[in-house]
């Protein structure tokens, strides 16, 4: 077999480049580790991304509510873990979940059971977790953006109709701050396909982490092996995956009637 680069062009016996054929493609679609890879993080953007936009809609609800005490420091500590660099809160999560120095290991052995985050079984929500610990308060900043710029006229006008708080904010400010949720879904979906901070940062402390855990650790082991027409086939694979699936799902909205 004639191996193309993974542009699909490959040397010329005079010289240059000529194009042979997708068969890089062919070798990274059929690579397990590629593929487990990139099943992987779907799995866990499905099970991730919701869970955490619920959780910075709830916060950017609260924080909008008239009646809540310290919204700037309620605004600050969610938004910080953000405003970390990633490989240092990356670092922060390898220490706090590695075995031997982990303080809820600890607590969880004064009680009675053991706990290890580290397992190959508990490894993906380990890294759940800190993507949801690190972005939440991205997204709420977002919501509560559009939260903030909603007609004032129209939510004194639910007041009078007799809505409550709870009313008003799942049936006038959550419609309305729509377009913004969809955004922060898209920018979650990238990002949990270009997942790779947290995941590489953990394996330094948790070896159970596989070296092709996310679909990028994958193109960098290709890289690592000298297998750079390998790792750029990936890497066209996965930016096409990329767009299927943030392109999908606005198309999906805008067939519900999204204004997005």
């Amino acid at each position: 077999m004639q191996l193309s680069s993974g542009t699909g062009f490959g040397p010329k016996a005079s010289g240059g480049s000529t194009f042979s054929g997708l068969d890089q493609y062919v070798l990274a679609l059929t690579d397990p580790a590629f593929t487990t890879s990139i099943l992987r993080v779907i799995i866990l953007g499905v099970i991730q991304v919701p869970l955490m936009l619920a959780l910075a809609l709830s916060l950017a609800l609260l924080l909008d509510a008239r009646r809540t005490i310290g919204k700037r420091s309620f605004n600050l500590i969610y938004f910080m873990p953000y405003a970390i660099p990633g490989v240092v809160s990356a670092l922060m999560w390898a220490f706090l979940v590695q075995p031997s120095l982990s303080p809820f290991t600890s607590i969880a052995k004064a009680l009675g059971f053991t706990l290890d985050m580290t397992t190959p079984f508990a490894i993906p929500f380990t890294i759940g977790n800190m993507i949801t610990w690190g972005f939440t308060g991205y997204n709420m900043i977002i919501m509560y953006s559009a939260l903030k710029a909603l007609p004032a006229e129209v939510l004194e006008a639910a007041t009078i109709d007799g809505a409550g708080p709870w009313r008003t904010a799942w049936a006038i400010k959550v419609p309305l701050i729509r377009p913004a949720v969809v955004m922060a879904s898209v920018f979650s979906i990238i990002g949990t396909i270009q997942l790779y901070t947290e995941p590489a940062i953990l394996r330094n402390s948790a070896p159970n982490v596989d070296p092709t855990f996310s679909p990028v650790m994958a193109v960098y082991a290709a890289v690592m092996s000298n297998d750079f027409n390998g790792a750029a086939a990936r890497s066209v694979i996965l930016a096409l995956v990329t767009l299927v699936l943030s392109f999908g799902f606005l198309k999906y909205q805008q067939r519900r009637g999204g204004a997005f």
